[in-house]
């Protein structure tokens, strides 16, 4: 990965965030990223990445973290329905990332990655699923409200996302803005609000720092998003069932199997 330029997680340098994504599809192997013999795999879940969840850095850091080192394919997908929004929380890893939002019409390329069981409860912990204070909810997002093409033209019949359970920023006019990129975005935030300076300094670097230093900060940063009125629906939380307690980690429950 390191020869592609796609060994840096955000984690680890999140003025990178999202991080550097594939040019193609491929299968995450530990520090390699191999071709795909298929692109679907009936035996896992497709999950629709929209930040650093597409970065092969910022999964493999995830998966090392919990000792897993079981294989990751990862497929580049035409996606309609669906944009990049901002997220309405200051992360604790010192960015402000990314959340999928309703955009009917809307096309772009994601990635589409398959889990099996015990890596979907890895990135279901990273992003706070099965906490009651965590950022987001994990939602199945169906055909045709989402269409998902694979590179062979197949359809998928939906994949899972990440919704914000703090919904995320609008443009000003109350619809989703989109994500820039980490350094353009931060700097934006900072010169329109000077609760946001006083908290976080009056750079991107400063912001970023001062983040990953205080987690009670990040909180504090979440809270002026919606107390400045900058925060709005991102459209997809009509698709987030209600939470469930039986086990750790659990997230909704799987679609049927795809065919």
């Amino acid at each position: 990965m390191r020869a592609l330029g796609l060994a840096e997680a955000p984690r680890e340098h999140p003025l990178r965030y999202p991080g550097a994504w594939p040019r193609e599809s491929g299968l995450l192997d530990g520090d390699r990223l191999l071709p795909l013999d298929r692109l679907v795999h009936e035996d896992r879940v497709p999950l629709l990445a929209v930040g650093s969840n597409a970065s092969p850095g910022q999964l493999r850091h995830k998966m090392d973290q919990s000792g897993i080192s079981s294989p990751i394919p990862m497929v580049r997908a035409r996606v309609t329905g669906v944009g990049v929004g901002v997220s309405a929380h200051v992360s604790r890893m010192g960015y402000v990332s990314a959340s999928p939002v309703e955009a009917p019409g809307t096309v772009r390329e994601l990635f589409v990655i398959w889990l099996d069981a015990e890596q979907l409860a890895v990135i279901d912990a990273s992003e706070g699923v099965p906490l009651p204070g965590g950022n987001y909810d994990r939602a199945w997002l169906p055909s045709p409200d989402v269409r998902i093409e694979l590179p062979d033209g197949t359809a998928l019949p939906g994949a899972y996302a990440y919704v914000n359970r703090h919904g995320v920023l609008h443009d000003g006019t109350r619809a989703p803005r989109g994500h820039p990129g980490q350094r353009p975005l931060l700097t934006g935030l900072l010169l329109c609000s000077r609760s946001l300076r006083e908290l976080f300094g009056v750079s991107a670097e400063q912001f970023s720092a001062r983040a990953r230093a205080d987690p009670a900060l990040c909180a504090r940063g979440t809270a002026v998003f919606a107390e400045e009125r900058l925060v709005t629906a991102s459209g997809l939380e009509r698709y987030v069932r209600p939470r469930r307690t039986e086990s750790p980690g659990a997230g909704p429950a799987l679609p049927p199997p795809l065919t």
